[in-house]
């Protein structure tokens, strides 16, 4: 029974989000139930595509990408892949008729990273919208339903909060990002002389998008809000704690919240959305 396959297949999907991401497990847990299955299936698929190109190093990475990539839209067209990871995520394109152009711009950036580039503003704006932008819309899509209209509304919202997050990854991981993969992401900034007024610009940018994002959040659908809010709470308290460290501290070592603070974080964002605080 086909039934029983996808219930495995969802379940590798929930695992790898588990096993790779205690925070963004987190935000799923309180989403509403109905969602947890497709933002696995998401994650899942876009966790395998960054594993080729971040971890994969005694491979070849272009071919391993290329058939990831031709197995993808295999499984979308064909309803089902044996890949697990492949088959949830088809059964949520489908579903939910995530556009396939939003796969294409992710597929996309994750080869950018193939190659060990210095971004110009053009080139890292198209990246951070390939990588995280679309993402964001990905789950949207799941989060209104398919509905097209609260779609287009919250569309410009979403990509604020992926932009945001994405941004403070770029931040939290300049040491392994740099040191480790060769890759410089924030244009026109030389890391040897990364210093406070760089950090400082990259901050403000960071907090024009946050804002923007936040004001989604307020619109979105009762059923993601409460989740995404403890995605946003998260990355904002690893924000504050990324501005108060040194420019040359971020150079040195990532930017980590203990679990203490990610519990504290939970309780507090329990307690402003159950009193309509947010």
């Amino acid at each position: 029974m086909k039934q029983l396959f996808d219930d495995v297949s969802q379940e590798m999907s929930k695992l790898t989000t588990k096993r790779y991401s205690t925070s963004f497990s987190l935000g799923i847990r309180f989403l509403h139930e109905d969602l947890h299955k497709p933002i696995y299936s998401i994650y899942g698929f876009v966790r395998f595509a960054d594993e080729i190109v971040d971890t994969f190093h005694d491979f070849n990475k272009l071919e391993l990408l290329t058939k990831f990539k031709e197995d993808t839209y295999s499984a979308i067209e064909d309803g089902i892949s044996l890949n697990p990871i492949l088959n949830s995520f088809q059964w949520v394109v489908n579903t939910y008729k995530i556009p396939h152009e939003l796969i294409d711009s992710f597929l996309h950036s994750m080869e950018m990273d193939l190659n060990k580039n210095d971004y110009d503003q053009s080139k890292y704006e198209e990246y951070i919208f390939g990588s995280a932008e679309v993402v964001g819309l990905m789950c949207l899509k799941v989060f209104v339903d398919g509905n097209q209209d609260s779609y287009d509304e919250l569309k410009p919202y979403a990509m604020k909060l992926g932009a945001a997050f994405q941004k403070i990854n770029f931040l939290r991981d300049l040491k392994a990002d740099y040191q480790d993969l060769g890759r410089t992401y924030f244009p026109g900034i030389d890391l040897q002389e990364f210093n406070s007024t760089v950090k400082k610009e990259i901050e403000a940018d960071i907090e024009l998008d946050f804002h923007q994002g936040y004001l989604g959040i307020l619109k979105l659908p009762k059923k993601a809000r409460f989740g995404v809010y403890m995605a946003y709470k998260y990355y904002f308290k690893l924000f504050k704690k990324i501005k108060r460290t040194p420019a040359n501290t971020i150079l040195l070592e990532r930017v980590r919240l203990p679990n203490y603070r990610k519990v504290r974080i939970l309780f507090t964002s329990y307690l402003r959305h159950n009193l309509n605080l947010l």
